[in-house]
């Protein structure tokens, strides 16, 4: 249930700005955001969890009744799923890492006391939340204000936008890549490469991709914007070797009539041509138990997220708007940005969930407490949290999504590859260094840098919304430490059996 809530809540920190800027389509997103996610959880979820399995309590305490402290993590996954599913139902962005550091300090306090928590620890990912959005919104207004000024303030912006796309492709690849290496897969033991070849396969890669892009990437991108050949996004890959193409002149009547001149639709309902008596006909048709099963199922891709209100769309008016064919060429960077993004956050975020569990397991494994820290978490273990979170994000996800997408400012493509970007290398940076940042925090910070520095000032920031998570976020970590240390204290003061 706590990945579970993982998935609902923090997963539109990576495509809620790719959702709202038009880049991908809410469907889209969750496909593509559930294989990062997992991806990101399974191959790197490791040193942050190691973090939150012993580096918040002193497990030392629990050496002679080590059953106490798999009852300690019990209530902690209890208090953080409580609080941050009944955020996401109503659609609240809240940090699950606040709530998981609150739930098992609550936990330590309830059976030890205060001397239980090991407050350097706490002290040192409570500043680890400040500084990340400041980190965050910093790199991300420089990444924008650069690429405002060599490209998208000038006349010819779409030229200079496709000259220099590869460049863009070819360093955000060399970036990530090198912080993929550089943190490591658990079980592959990448990270062990020696700096220099780390570099060398970063550049590597980055230069084969900077090659695409310049001799196909580039060419399908100007034929399809300045030349409107209307192109598949597959013809990308091959886009040379794409003889020329037009629209077409004349629209085929494909619809088909009955003897009776009623319109026959693709499902053979008749129909009188309007659309009410089409729908009413599918109404009338009952539903099985499996399509109503799948239509709970995937409820929430149905859901449609880019509905503003006035207010909203009074503080979009005050952005800076630019060229739309030159934000279009943004858009796969975004849907790139915001791909390594997620990998980042399931790498982070997974640990929220499963450090606890790996305690549990370990201590039912071999009967005692593991003081060290050091034990290995299993990979069955990484996958579990991975899928789980993906199944909260295809169920439930939609909610927050629609919170954070254009609600803060106005995000454009340009706009969200800026923020995208500055928050995975803030992430993955601080992931490497063993602090659970939250990416709540780093991309609300993105977010709100942006929407400063995109011509407007203050007045292109919903701080109404901004108050809204902030609130959010002071109330997370009391509320999932109360549930838990309360929770925690009933269960073990309470009578047992002689």
């Amino acid at each position: 249930m706590d990945s579970f809530g993982i998935g609902a809540n923090d997963v539109s920190n990576s495509f809620g700005a790719a959702v709202g800027s038009g880049a991908l389509n809410l469907k889209q997103a969750v496909f593509i955001a559930s294989i990062c996610e997992f991806l990101g959880a399974f191959l790197m979820g490791s040193s942050t969890a190691d973090t939150i399995k012993g580096g918040l309590i002193d497990v030392a305490l629990f050496k002679d009744q080590p059953e106490l402290l798999m009852l300690a993590m019990v209530c902690s996954l209890v208090g953080s799923s409580t609080w941050v599913l009944f955020a996401s139902s109503r659609g609240l962005p809240v940090s699950t890492t606040h709530a998981i550091v609150g739930a098992i300090t609550g936990a330590g306090i309830a059976g030890f006391g205060l001397g239980a928590v090991k407050w350097g620890g706490v002290g040192t990912i409570v500043i680890s939340w400040l500084i990340s959005p400041l980190i965050a919104g910093a790199v991300t207004a420089i990444i924008f204000l650069f690429t405002r000024f060599i490209i998208l303030k000038h006349k010819n912006s779409l030229d200079r936008g496709l000259t220099a796309l590869p460049y863009y492709f070819a360093v955000t690849i060399a970036i990530n890549v090198f912080y993929i290496i550089f943190k490591g897969s658990p079980g592959l033991s990448i990270s062990k490469l020696p700096i220099g070849g780390i570099i060398g396969i970063s550049f590597g890669i980055a230069l084969l991709v900077f090659l695409w892009c310049n001799f196909f990437l580039k060419v399908y991108l100007r034929r399809k914007l300045e030349d409107e050949e209307p192109l598949k996004w597959y013809h990308a890959f091959y886009v040379r070797f794409v003889s020329t193409r037009t629209h077409p002149t004349d629209l085929e009547d494909v619809s088909a009539t009955d003897k009776d001149g009623k319109l026959v639709t693709e499902t053979g309902i008749e129909s009188d041509g309007s659309v009410n008596s089409g729908l009413a006909a599918l109404e009338d048709k009952p539903l099985t138990f499996l399509q109503k099963l799948k239509k709970k199922a995937f409820h929430g891709l149905n859901q449609d997220i880019t509905t503003t209100t006035e207010e909203v769309d009074n503080l979009h008016d005050k952005a800076t708007r630019y060229e739309p064919k030159t934000e279009q060429l943004f858009c796969t960077l975004q849907v790139l940005t915001a791909c390594f993004a997620s990998f980042a956050h399931g790498s982070n975020d997974v640990a929220n969930a499963i450090g606890p569990l790996t305690t549990i397991y370990y201590v039912w494994k071999h009967g005692m407490v593991d003081i060290s820290g050091s034990a290995p978490i299993p990979a069955w273990i990484l996958a579990y949290g991975g899928i789980a979170i993906d199944i909260g994000l295809l169920t439930f996800g939609y909610r927050v999504m629609a919170t954070l997408g254009n609600n803060i400012c106005f995000v454009s493509p340009s706009r969200g590859f800026s923020l995208s970007l500055g928050t995975s290398l803030t992430v993955l940076t601080c992931s490497k260094l063993g602090l659970p940042v939250s990416t709540t925090h780093c991309i609300t910070g993105a977010t709100t840098s942006v929407g400063l520095v995109s011509g407007g000032g203050i007045k292109s920031v919903n701080w109404k919304v901004l108050g809204l998570i902030a609130s959010s976020w002071i109330f997370t970590l009391p509320a999932s430490g109360a549930v838990s240390g309360l929770l925690f204290a009933l269960i073990i003061n309470s009578p047992h059996k002689a």
